[in-house]
C-alpha cells in the first residue's frame, strides 16, 4: 500500500510493532528509534522487500559496495540475499533513515546464532552489525561512525542481555574499520572467514562510557 499523501515512504510499518529482543515499544513509537546524532536524527525501519527493493539493489551495484557486499547484479540478487537474512530468524534488515531519507542499510542479527560463532569465541546474546552506506555523498565525512555508535547503543538499549556489539568488516575495507573504530568499537583479531580476512571489532556494554 502507498504512503498517505505526504507522508514519508518509510513510515511504521507492521514489521516494528516488537523490537528484535522482545522489547515493545510505547503505542505509535518504533523500537528502532528515531534517535538524535549529531547527524540528524535517525530511525531504523526493518526492510520490506516489495517496498525497498529497488533503493537496496541500487546501493549494491555501487562499485564501491558491490567490492565488498559481492551483491551487485539484477534486482533478484539482492532479494534473494534479503530472503535469506529473513529466513534465519535472527537477523533483522533495516533501513537506516537519517533525516526522513534512507540514507543507508544494516543487518542486525545474533551473532552468537550465526556461523559467525565458529569462527570467534562467541558469547550468548552476542548481536553482530553489518552496514552499508548507500550514497556516496555520506561516505568520508564521519556519517557512518556516528550511526554506528548510535545503532549499537540502540542494540544495547533494546537487548539487555547483549553484553557485545561486534563486526567483522573486511580487513581490506580500511574506511569501515576505521569508521567502527571512531564509533567505540575495538579492534579485537583478525579472523578468516569465508570469502575475506575479517577484522573482529568489539564494542562492550561496560565500556560504552568509555569509549
Amino acid at each position: 500500500m502507498p504512503p498517505a499523501a505526504g507522508a514519508p515512504p518509510w513510515g511504521p510499518v507492521a514489521g516494528d510493532a516488537v523490537a528484535p529482543g522482545g522489547v515493545r515499544p510505547a503505542a505509535g513509537a518504533s523500537p528502532w528509534g528515531p534517535v538524535a546524532t549529531s547527524a540528524g536524527d535517525l530511525r531504523l525501519v526493518p526492510v520490506v522487500p516489495e517496498r525497498d527493493l529497488g533503493l537496496l539493489a541500487g546501493w549494491m551495484n555501487d562499485p564501491a559496495v558491490a567490492a565488498y557486499w559481492e551483491l551487485a547484479g539484477p534486482e533478484s540478487v539482492t532479494l534473494a540475499h534479503l530472503r535469506e537474512q529473513l529466513a534465519t530468524g535472527h537477523s533483522t534488515p533495516c533501513l537506516g533513515v537519517l533525516d526522513g531519507t534512507a540514507m543507508s542499510y544494516f543487518e542486525i542479527y545474533r551473532a552468537d546464532l550465526d556461523p559467525l560463532a565458529r569462527h570467534y569465541p562467541a558469547r550468548p546474546h552476542d548481536t553482530g552489525v553489518h552496514v552499508l552506506i548507500g550514497g556516496s555523498r555520506d561516505r568520508g565525512r564521519g556519517v557512518g561512525s556516528v550511526l554506528l555508535r548510535a545503532v549499537a547503543d540502540l542494540v544495547l538499549d533494546l537487548r539487555p542481555r547483549c553484553a557485545r556489539v561486534v563486526a567483522e568488516p573486511d580487513v581490506r575495507n580500511t574506511p569501515s574499520v576505521s569508521a567502527f573504530l571512531a564509533a567505540g568499537f575495538r579492534f579485537s583479531a583478525e579472523v578468516a572467514l569465508p570469502g575475506k580476512r575479517a577484522a573482529l571489532m568489539i564494542r562492550e556494554r561496560a565500556l560504552r562510557g568509555v569509549l
